[in-house]
Formats: C-alpha cells, sequence, structure tokens
C-alpha cells in the first residue's frame, strides 16, 4: 500500500473526486463490504486497488464547489477474520502503534524512526491514531472491525506538506467511519476500545 498518497493526489486531480452526483456507496468484494462516503465526499472511479480478498479506495470532494475540507480519504479493506486484530481492544492496539514494529507498519518508509504518533485513542467502537510520518507529513487514521474484515480510514491534506488541521482531519476520519457503519447495518464488529493517550 505504499504510495497512495501520491496516488490519490494524482488521481483526484485536486482532490475532487467526481463531477455531478459522483458515487457515494459502492460494494466490495462480492458484497462482503460497502464502502460509503461521508458526506461532501465521493468514491473516486477508478482509483484505489482490488485484489481478491482486499480493498482499497480513494474518496475526494465531490465538488471543488461544495463546502467539504479539502482532503484525500483512503479506505483500506482487510481479508476476512481479520477484524481479529481488535479483539485486545484500545490498549492493546495503542501498545502496538507506539512500538518499533507498529510505527514501522504506520510508515510510508517503512521505518520506525520517520514516524511519530501523536495521540491515540479509543472512540465508538474504533481506534484513532494521529500520525507525523517523515515523508507523508500528520494525518489521522481510524482503525475499526466491520463484518469480520479490519478497516482503516485515512485522512490526508490534499498535497504532501499540506496537513488537514488536527481537529478537522480527526472529524472527518469519525464521519467516514460513521458513513461505513451506516452502509453496513447488522454487519459491525463492536469492539470495547480503552481510552488511551500518548504523547509523541
Amino acid at each position: 500500500m505504499k504510495g497512495l498518497g501520491l496516488v490519490a493526489v494524482l488521481v483526484l486531480a485536486g482532490c475532487v473526486a467526481t463531477q455531478g452526483a459522483g458515487i457515494r456507496q459502492v460494494a466490495l468484494l462480492d458484497g462482503a463490504v460497502v464502502a460509503a462516503a461521508p458526506s461532501g465526499y465521493c468514491i473516486a472511479p477508478g482509483a484505489g486497488q482490488r485484489q481478491a480478498d482486499s480493498a482499497v479506495v480513494i474518496m475526494g470532494r465531490c465538488s471543488a464547489a461544495g463546502t467539504a475540507e479539502p482532503a484525500v480519504l483512503t479506505l483500506t479493506v482487510g481479508q476476512a477474520g481479520s477484524a481479529g486484530a481488535m479483539a485486545g481492544g484500545g490498549a492493546a492496539l495503542a501498545d502496538y502503534f507506539t512500538s518499533d514494529a507498529g510505527r514501522a507498519a504506520l510508515s510510508r518508509s517503512g521505518r520506525a524512526g520517520d514516524v511519530q504518533v501523536l495521540s491515540a485513542s479509543g472512540s465508538d467502537a474504533a481506534f484513532l491514531v494521529q500520525v507525523r510520518d517523515r515523508l507523508a507529513g500528520e494525518y489521522w487514521r481510524g482503525i475499526a472491525g466491520l463484518r469480520g474484515r479490519l478497516v482503516t480510514v485515512t485522512a490526508a491534506g490534499p498535497l504532501e506538506g499540506a496537513p488537514l488541521p488536527a481537529a478537522k482531519g480527526r472529524a472527518l476520519v469519525e464521519a467516514a467511519l460513521a458513513a461505513l457503519r451506516r452502509a453496513n447495518v447488522g454487519g459491525a464488529v463492536v469492539v470495547d476500545a480503552n481510552q488511551t493517550g500518548t504523547g509523541g
């Protein structure tokens, strides 16, 4: 999945996903999960990756004339059964993502030293982490279980070096996760994510 931020920027051409009404929802993996965009955002046709049992979807503003914050949203849907990674709750995830292995997994370069975890917390059956990456800049990522699959949503600025304001980035990730839950009613995996904070 390395380099998806740059791919997203090139595909979205200024962070506008589509013209007109746009695509707000699409079924993935033979209907196993429905990808859904939050209000003001649309799914970019042809962007991302589709594999046999996983998928990556890119979203951007539906219209440059709208009021939605310019941003690139990346949705990753993991393999069947991958939601088991959420079983330990927020505390275990915070421990992982602040470890060398976890920071390396978050890193654009794959090097733990290039990543600083600014905050990590559980929020409404999801885990949220704020990251500063030497190559990718600052961004928010939300991680949740959905229909037995691990899903992640990343919200980043439309251009490298132009991060979203922290509060707006977190709010956008939470809105995207809420849209996913609504689109997949009856299939979400509820996780007791403990409140956890970390300092960079």
